[in-house]
């Protein structure tokens, strides 16, 4: 009884011991992680990196981990034309079956789905925010983007009549959505009046519709949904054969 004793606190002292070395590492990968993910994507500050599923150790020696969850605040992504970046305030993605190479250099997920969170004030940059010309005398543009309710957008357009401001400003519902896995495109759902104007719809839309293109995000990952909501745009993302680091 004694020596099976003697055996269990063994047994307990090189577990306890094995939980915190395998701690220990994976608080050192996740370090390693988001620093190479940081100088990979060239971002401002170090993200968040995760690496879920107990033990550590034993993912590492099969060489795949089963999940990491990486956030990323202020991310600049890109927007198609090269020049103009379009900041998303908090973009997180939850990687599956992470797969990396012998040496380590770079790992590589199965599968990737995420959520991502982009201010009005950042959309708006993509609308008419100029005075534009839609007919003889008239002219508008949008100065606001908020929240709708139902997963609507409320655009607010300014307009001037024949050199006349418009005393009160027009609103509009519109609906958002992803097209192409790249591009967020806002559409009014029933077009405004100005005034007295009857104006051609063509022309009203390009006014209050619009849309946003946004790539280049961490491992190649697409925009899937979005929907409106109080502070945004609340889009989720997925991808496969998303990259991680390396």
């Amino acid at each position: 009884m004694r020596a099976l004793r003697i055996l269990l606190v063994v047994v307990v002292i090189l577990g306890g011991l094995f939980v915190i070395v395998d701690r220990v590492a994976v608080n050192f990968a996740e370090g390693e992680a988001a620093d190479r993910l940081r100088t990979s994507e060239n971002l401002a500050s170090t993200p968040d990196v995760s690496i879920k599923g107990f033990p550590f150790l034993t993912q590492v020696a099969s060489g795949s981990l089963d999940e990491v969850e990486v956030g990323i605040q202020d991310y600049e992504a890109g927007t198609g034309d090269g020049a103009q970046r379009i900041r998303i305030a908090d973009l997180r993605a939850d990687m599956k079956g992470v797969e990396f190479s012998g040496d380590y250099s770079s790992a590589t997920a199965q599968r990737a789905t995420g959520s991502a969170t982009i201010s009005y004030d950042e959309l708006l940059k993509t609308a008419k925010s100029e005075p534009t010309q839609v007919a003889p005398g008239v002219t508008a543009n949008v100065v606001g983007l908020s929240d709708g309710g139902n997963g609507k957008i409320k655009v607010r357009v300014e307009a001037t009549v024949l050199g006349a401001k418009l005393p009160e400003p027009v609103f509009v519902l519109s609906s958002v959505k992803v097209v192409d896995g790249d591009t967020v495109r806002v559409k009014a759902d029933a077009l405004p009046k100005f005034g007295s104007v009857s104006l051609p719809e063509s022309r009203v839309r390009k006014i209050t519709d619009f849309q946003q293109k946004i790539d280049g995000l961490p491992g190649g990952i697409k925009l899937d949904k979005v929907e409106a909501g109080k502070d945004g745009v609340h889009i989720t993302v997925k991808g496969s054969g998303v990259r991680l680091v390396g």
